[in-house]
């Protein structure tokens, strides 16, 4: 990440000194490529499927491009054994044992593209195989900045035009045989020189500086916002300048002391996990405008070590939800618009979540460290609201997860792709319509239902369920789908289905089942009810997120 320094005007009066918002990289240990081979004639190469959105099919023409112009190389074409983000440490054997050089790919979204250029990273270094990691065009950046951090800069990185996905097989023929449309050099001729001679890594491959400066070099007010805009420290809306003395008030907030390390971040795994102090939680926590007695909740957000700025292409985004006595003392809300912009500290809270998470970790940058395709509107404030626990006729969140109803907590749920509303329960079709409402939820994002206590009371009096695990258990029966429908969904297909290939259960049984039988969209232990609003009517929504995390929040005051 490289920060610009001021642009400064003439020296005067009224220059601030400010503290800086960014987390400490991670330590990087330099690695070396294997050998390469002096020629591919006679030798056995692997194609390795990263199972994800097609990518087989491009590999396939990889495979028929050297059956037609190379026949003297034998290809094998494998697919990773599960998740693309899984290691596969047999398969490396495999390929070690029977093979002299791998292509793996390909490389086409925020997640996979890091994963397969750690797999590639792996077979390099740990298993000595020569390999050249192929990726869409769109994760240059992405893919350069992973191979950094692993130590391995000169990672042979080959690129093809995006996307992959859907494309036909002719399509992906004039890929491989057209050009690399980030170095301009013809694919396959980069594909040869990568297992033979390598090729250059990036321009710049120097590390990390480990260290970064506590304090930003003195400027003036204007001068200082157009520098935290231009580097990315912001949220494109303005901020409170974090000046040492409005850092110190915010550290009163907490016992911890200002340099106790809190915990690491990264925007996607194997992108590197940067550190970061109490000190650097509160300059975050400043420029989002909260205040010194909200710092224990968001000193907890920033050690559960979940990013609310995930560099996931499907643009997901966080919510939190606080439980306990700290909603009260803090002066959060519950209830009329809970869930909308109207309470400072709800806004505050997770608008500084969104800042501490972008800044300590290293940077959200589209196109470089953020890769959602769509974006998402409520990672502005991460949604953050309290549970109205007095007006619920369950038993809390936290509750649920094992805390003490008096201790303060805050649970994390990630995705806020999808989102499904109503108005009360009907007396004759409900069920069918909290049906349509479950199935019309996203796959990966489970169903979490958001029921102002108006409706809360509708389930228990018009559903019968007098306890939320009866709830819980209803939605799980009513969220299905045939199973032909299910397994032919793409995400199912990229994050699912590799985990019943292995043997996951229930999955592996679902996966046996006939095509038309019904089959759970969601595990029964991912769906949640949380109880928000103030009663001005029955509205519900279901909010397409999974419970990530619950965090005491007293353990950080």
């Amino acid at each position: 990440m490289t920060i610009e320094a001021p642009v400064r005007a003439a020296a005067g009066t009224g220059d601030m000194l400010v503290l800086n918002p960014v987390g400490f990289p991670p330590k990087v240990s330099a690695k070396t490529l294997a050998p390469r081979l002096e020629s591919l004639d006679g030798k056995t190469i692997y194609l390795v499927d990263s199972r994800f959105d097609d990518s087989i099919e491009l590999l396939k023409q990889i495979a028929a491009w050297f059956a037609e112009k190379m026949p003297g190389v034998t290809t094998e074409l494998v697919s990773l054994s599960g998740y693309y983000g899984r290691d596969d440490p047999e398969l490396w054997e495999r390929i070690r044992q029977n093979g002299d050089a791998a292509i793996i790919g390909v490389g086409h979204c925020s997640t996979c593209a890091p994963a397969v250029s750690t797999h590639a990273v792996t077979l390099e270094t740990k298993y000595g195989v020569p390999t050249v990691a192929v990726h869409t065009d769109k994760f240059d950046k992405v893919v350069r900045s992973v191979t950094r951090i692993a130590g391995l800069p000169d990672a042979p990185t080959v690129f093809v035009p995006q996307p992959v996905m859907g494309r036909s097989a002719e399509e992906l023929r004039a890929y491989v045989d057209g050009n690399d449309p980030v170095s301009g050099t013809a694919v396959m001729a980069e594909i040869i020189d990568a297992l033979t001679r390598g090729l250059p890594g990036p321009v710049s491959s120097a590390p990390l500086p480990r260290n970064t400066p506590r304090l930003l070099p003195p400027a003036s007010e204007d001068e200082l916002h157009e520098l935290f805009l231009r580097n990315d420290w912001t949220d494109k809306l303005p901020i409170v300048l974090p000046t040492e003395e409005r850092v110190a008030a915010m550290l009163a907030g907490t016992s911890r002391k200002p340099d106790e390390v809190v915990g690491r971040l990264q925007p996607t795994p194997n992108r590197g996990l940067w550190e970061f102090t109490v000190e650097k939680v509160a300059v975050n926590a400043v420029m989002a405008g909260a205040r010194p007695d909200y710092f224990p909740v968001i000193l907890a957000l920033a050690a559960s070590g979940v990013t609310a700025r995930g560099s996931t292409s499907s643009s997901g985004a966080a919510m939190v939800v606080v439980n306990g006595p700290i909603r009260h003392e803090i002066g959060m809300n519950a209830g009329v618009g809970a869930m909308g912009p109207y309470n400072h500290a709800n806004a505050t809270i997770g608008r500084a979540y969104g800042l501490l998470c972008q800044n300590l970790q290293g940077g959200s940058v589209p196109g470089e460290t953020f890769m959602g395709s769509l974006g998402n509107g409520f990672s502005y404030a991460s949604t953050t609201f309290a549970e109205n626990e007095e007006r619920s006729p369950w038993e809390p969140l936290h509750v649920q997860q094992g805390f003490k109803p008096e201790e303060s907590v805050v649970s994390i749920f990630y995705g806020c792709r999808s989102v499904t509303f109503n108005l009360g329960l009907r007396e004759r079709f409900w069920r069918e319509h909290v049906a349509h409402m479950v199935r019309g939820t996203d796959v990966v994002g489970p169903p979490t239902l958001l029921l102002d206590p108006i409706a809360a009371r509708q389930f228990v009096e018009r559903g019968g369920f007098d306890s939320k695990e009866k709830l819980l258990d209803f939605i799980h029966e009513v969220g299905t789908m045939p199973a032909a429908q299910y397994w032919d969904h793409q995400l199912v297909q990229n994050y699912i289905y590799p985990n019943a290939t292995l043997g996951v259960e229930p999955l592996a049984t679902d996966l046996k089942a006939a095509p038309d039988a019904l089959i759970p969209m969601f595990r029964r232990e991912t769906i949640n009810v949380v109880v928000v609003g103030g009663e001005t009517n029955g509205y519900w929504q279901i909010m397409g997120a999974g419970l990530r995390k619950s965090i005491s929040v007293d353990e950080w005051r």
